[in-house]
């Protein structure tokens, strides 16, 4: 395949990937973007193994995407859509670690030549800043992974002097980079800064994301999510890859946004979540009876949620990481449609930081073909509460806390809620009384127009959708 073909193809391969974050904005095309992305990526690897820059081997190549390519189906079969979170931040983890090792091998490559110092220069750079964001991505991953899938507890590790700790590294990090590109130049030992420097960004990749709470998790998904796009294109400098830089550029960028606008979503500073976050492992039991003035919750039963539903003309149901955990999403989608096909007018109302990945609810909803159109984000549906006879809460807890609002102290405060207290009833399905994921009490459940159904969501809403058929 000639270069000019290869460049045609990579230009196509970056409209597609274009498309498909258009594709991806928006509930409805969001199949129609994942087709894009795989087109524009098929594209891409083609023109890439067949192109002029790969001579030999090509066997080898092929034979590896034939490993990855089927260990990649294995999980996308196996792994269950509660566990998405976790295989995001872990694949994030695979990116990183790519672009230190081809940092690495390109440093190692002694066929490359320069002919002026500053190109040496400018390609040390490329080489060093690729390994240093590599690394942070890499470690970083795992130990998101770590917290998401329950191996790590959600607490914020808060050392002493954690910032000027941070600050160190830093500088250490700023140093070795002089020492590479000057050892580089002298025909010195240029690997040596660069393992130093590996060493330490892995460790702050490890230190950043451990002093995030669990309830910032959100925002540390989509972070990573921009760093691996900016180790993508930080590889494409290393190995002159104009696709490369472009495409890790748009995986960058919209991370970037998303983290920002998931930040906005929690009324949080996206500095401050990475100086230390808040949230705890798995929450604090706390009865009705601890706080004197929380009140008592009261306790409703299937047939009394059942006949609610039946009187109620307006229903929302507002999603939570207990729903997917639950794997409840289907029967959801059933007591939904068998509620509008006796006249009820039943509507999702989502927030931006609902589950433990942005979207991740929205995933769920669509994986049981919930309609899309509705299914509302908060900012759409949060001023129709007061017209809303019966709002269900299916496992969600810090996205629905009024102390969010009434509390300057709480953890929580500033961040924008659903605000379904301001409805009718309040139907909330709890396994317990224990806090959500900050770590912080309710004063939603102690409030006197809620009623707590105990119990697995799932097995709970089976036995209402059993009552209401």
């Amino acid at each position: 395949m000639s270069e000019g073909l290869v460049t045609a193809a990579y230009i196509g391969a970056i409209v597609l990937f274009i498309l498909t974050l258009g594709g991806l904005s928006n509930q409805e095309t969001a199949r129609r973007g994942n087709y894009y992305g795989m087109a524009g990526m098929t594209i891409a690897i083609l023109a890439t193994i067949f192109g002029p820059g790969v001579t030999g081997n090509i066997h080898l190549i092929i034979f590896a995407m034939l490993i990855g390519g089927t260990i990649g189906i294995i999980l996308a079969k196996k792994v269950a859509m509660t566990q998405m979170p976790e295989l995001v931040a872990i694949l994030h983890s695979l990116v990183g670690m790519a672009a230190v090792m081809v940092g690495y091998v390109t440093f190692m490559d002694e066929t490359i030549s320069f002919t002026t110092d500053v190109e040496r220069s400018i390609h040390d750079v490329e080489i060093y800043v690729g390994v240093l964001i590599g690394a942070i991505t890499f470690s970083g991953s795992v130990i998101a992974f770590g917290k998401l899938s329950g191996k790590i507890g959600g607490s914020p590790l808060m050392l002493p002097a954690r910032h000027w700790l941070n600050l160190g590294l830093l500088i250490a990090t700023i140093y070795f980079g002089y020492q590479f590109v000057h050892q580089s130049h002298t025909g010195g030992n240029a690997m040596l800064p660069l393992m130093f420097m590996t060493g330490i960004a892995l460790l702050f990749g490890i230190h950043m994301v451990m002093a995030i709470g669990g309830a910032d998790m959100p925002v540390v998904v989509s972070m990573l999510n921009s760093y691996s796009g900016w180790a993508a294109a930080a590889t494409g400098f290393m190995l002159s890859n104009d696709l490369l830089i472009v495409t890790g550029a748009l995986v960058g960028s919209s991370g970037a946004i998303l983290s920002f606008i998931m930040c906005r979503a929690m009324n949080r500073n996206f500095i401050a979540v990475i100086a230390g976050g808040f949230g705890t492992g798995g929450g604090t039991t706390v009865t009705a009876g601890s706080d004197e003035e929380q009140g008592e919750v009261v306790q409703i039963h299937t047939d009394e949620v059942a006949g609610l539903l039946l009187d109620a003309k307006e229903v929302m149901i507002i999603p939570g990481y207990g729903m997917a955990v639950a794997q409840a999403q289907h029967t959801v989608h059933e007591i939904t449609q068998t509620l509008r096909d006796k006249g009820i007018n039943v509507r999702f109302g989502i927030h931006p930081v609902a589950g433990r990945m942005p979207g991740h609810m929205n995933v769920l909803l669509a994986e049981a073909r919930v309609p899309y159109d509705i299914v509302y984000e908060m900012d759409e549906i949060n001023d129709d509460f007061p017209d809303i006879d019966v709002s269900i809460i299916i496992g969600a807890n810090d996205i629905v806390n009024p102390s969010a609002q009434t509390d300057p102290n709480s953890p929580i405060a500033g961040m924008p809620v659903m605000e379904c207290w301001k409805g009718n009833i309040t139907i909330v399905l709890k396994r317990g009384m224990a806090t959500g994921y900050a770590g912080v009490q309710n004063p939603l459940f102690f409030k006197e127009n809620t009623r707590m159904y105990f119990g697995d969501a799932k097995e709970s809403l089976d036995a209402v959708l059993k009552e209401i058929l």
